[in-house]
């Protein structure tokens, strides 16, 4: 009989359904203003942190939901954003400098539904409220590193070709090395041998016959540039997720520029600290012959520098770094043998291979491990902004025992906490080059619930609009449209909060505005449909039959050109047109689900099969 549906078809559709609104039942309970307080170099978060905070806490009389202490991070919750304004300088007053608070909007999903990983949807920063920044890459200073690490290359292969020469120096007022041979027939000779190493490399004769001036081609320039770029993009990524930042939008913009969002992050200054922690290490061995003491009275001598370690003690460090930290992979922090925090290290098979060499012919030296921080200096630069300046320290310095390879340890670190920062930092990454914040823009909490409240209101009024037509147009059959339709914003809530990387923004809130007018076309083409058939005589059942199965075509048709579009604008688009164009064609698949599989269900199963004259539509 026509119009009929087995028993599994109805139990797949309401399976659908249900999980839909399983998993959009979490946005339903608001966020908590909460803090998040994590350790700086020198601090430590611990249950005796937590528990002295929470009793600050009540004798400033705040109202707290929680206190939790998680992965080494402290996360309050609180019952208004007053308490939350108020516990930051409560915070701060209890746990002292070593610690960054940070004020967030913390999920309040019940605990049933975490369990099974249904979670609110992430909104963007123009709807939940964070920071933007823009931030420039300091392209001069991947060059100059990209110079010195030509210098390094160039003395080992020119040793290696037994090559004589007087000096392998750094030009970087004009990016380029200046090699001074010790004859004639070494310059071309070096040239030769360099040039057959690496075809990008550009000689020019230096001021005399032995001096040779050595620059990289146009080509190698822009890939430098573009490898600091997208580089620094990942590691900023990278270590915005370590440090705890949900859903973090971080792209490109331009040949140098690079745009960071963080929803829900209201304090700019904390932001600042998690973007600006541009940590790296240099492995260097001591230079245990060069004279300490001629060294600080002024005379540094020419192959190595004066470095200082955290207690005030001069080290003299030989230039040539055994290895930077972007060759490692991972870091963890842990306990050594006599219960001391230290820092255990992975590195890649090149760095691997590079410490390994290095530390050959070196073992009963001393090798140092130097942390490398750029801050903000008080001079400004010619846009206005300050100007970084690198801080260098030595961390520790210890004897070499054995060969070193992909995996060691570094100790001598004061205290727990700043050995998993300093882990926390190194598996985020160290940065090609510098980054430098030259614009800063924080949008409040409440500009992001005044959004919200506009769309809901949008979608709301479309709804009822869409609505009150389909029911006074087509009687009981527009009551069916309707229910396909409430299904429909069920779905698109649901998927959208089922995808581990959507993100809802206000364009994205005019995508659902938009899906829920086009959401009841499929259904007018086959209402439309069904009474054509009526009209040329088929039985109630053939019209039925007939409306659904020669209007999907057309409904079929329209929808994908529309879908095609949306992938098209995903594809191209940035930041908001990304947010429009997946929350729209969520929306087309969704209605196309619901309008023609969901309604056709509900009509076969209210006058599906009967002997029927006429029909409600």
């Amino acid at each position: 009989m026509l119009n009929q549906n087995p028993l599994w078809r109805y139990l797949v559709v309401i399976s659908v359904l249900l999980i839909a609104l399983l998993y959009a039942l979490p946005n339903l309970y608001p966020e908590d203003p909460a803090l998040n307080i994590s350790a700086t170099r020198g601090g430590e978060v611990t249950e005796q942190a937590r528990s002295e905070l929470e009793q600050s806490f009540a004798a400033a009389n705040i109202g707290v939901k929680s206190v939790e202490l998680n992965e080494g991070q402290i996360l309050a919750r609180f019952n208004s954003t007053e308490d939350q304004l108020q516990a930051r300088e409560v915070a701060a007053q209890t746990l002292g400098a070593n610690y960054v608070t940070a004020l967030n909007l913390a999920p309040a999903t019940p605990d049933w539904l975490t369990a099974i990983g249904a979670s609110p949807m992430n909104l963007g920063l123009d709807l939940r409220g964070g920071v933007h920044f823009l931030m420039a890459v300091d392209m001069k200073a991947a060059l100059d590193k990209n110079i010195n690490d030509m210098v390094q290359t160039f003395r080992a292969d020119l040793r290696e070709d037994k090559i004589r020469y007087r000096s392998v120096q750094p030009d970087l007022v004009n990016s380029q090395v200046l090699l001074s041979l010790r004859e004639v027939a070494d310059v071309a000779a070096a040239e030769a041998a360099l040039k057959k190493r690496d075809r990008e490399l550009v000689f020019t004769a230096g001021d005399d016959e032995l001096t040779l001036k050595v620059s990289i081609s146009e080509i190698r320039l822009k890939e430098i540039r573009e490898y600091a770029l997208e580089q620094n993009i990942t590691i900023i990524r990278n270590r915005v997720n370590e440090i705890g930042v949900a859903e973090p939008l971080v792209q490109r913009q331009g040949a140098d520029r690079i745009v960071v969002q963080l929803p829900g992050v209201q304090d700019t200054a904390t932001a600042k600290e998690i973007l600006g922690a541009t940590a790296s290490l240099e492995f260097r061995l001591v230079d245990e012959d060069g004279d300490l003491a001629a060294a600080l009275a002024g005379r540094v001598p020419p192959n190595a520098e004066l470095y200082y370690t955290r207690d005030g003690r001069p080290l003299l460090l030989e230039k040539r770094i055994m290895l930077t930290g972007e060759h490692i992979t991972g870091a963890n922090s842990a306990f050594d043998e006599y219960s001391r925090p230290q820092v255990s290290i992975k590195l890649d098979a090149k760095g691997g291979n590079m410490l390994s060499a290095a530390t050959r012919d070196s073992i009963g030296r001393r090798m140092a491990s130097v942390f490398i921080e750029y801050k903000p200096g008080t001079e400004l630069g010619a846009d206005g902004t300050p100007v970084l300046v690198k801080h260098q320290e030595v961390i520790n310095d210890a004897t070499i025992q054995a060969r070193l390879g992909r995996d060691f340890r570094i100790t001598g670190i004061d205290s727990p906490g700043e050995a998993q920062n300093l882990a926390t930092l190194l598996r985020a990454g160290a940065l090609i080059a510098p980054i430098q914040i030259i614009e800063e823009r924080t949008i409040g909490p409440s500009l992001g619930k005044e959004n919200i409240d506009l769309g809901v209101t949008a979608i709301q009024w479309g709804m009822v609009a869409v609505l009150v037509f389909m029911v006074i147009y087509y009687k009981a059959f527009g009551l069916v449209a309707n229910v396909a339709l409430v299904a429909n914003l069920v779905l698109i809530v649901g998927v959208m909060s089922m995808i581990p990387g959507a993100t809802l923004t206000l364009p994205g809130m005019a995508g659902i505005v938009l899906t829920v007018g086009m959401a009841v076309d499929a259904n007018v083409l086959i209402f439309e449909r069904i009474r054509e058939e009526l009209a040329d005589g088929r039985s109630v059942q053939q019209a039925i039959h007939q409306g659904y199965d020669r209007a999907f075509a057309t409904i079929a048709d329209s929808n994908i050109t529309t879908l095609l579009v949306a992938l098209i604008l995903f594809g191209i688009g940035t930041g908001p047109v990304k947010g429009f164009a997946v929350t729209l064609a969520i929306g087309i698949l969704t209605s196309i689900f619901t309008a023609v599989v969901g309604t056709r269900l509900i009509v076969n199963l209210i006058w599906g099969g009967r002997r029927l004259q006429s029909l409600p539509i």
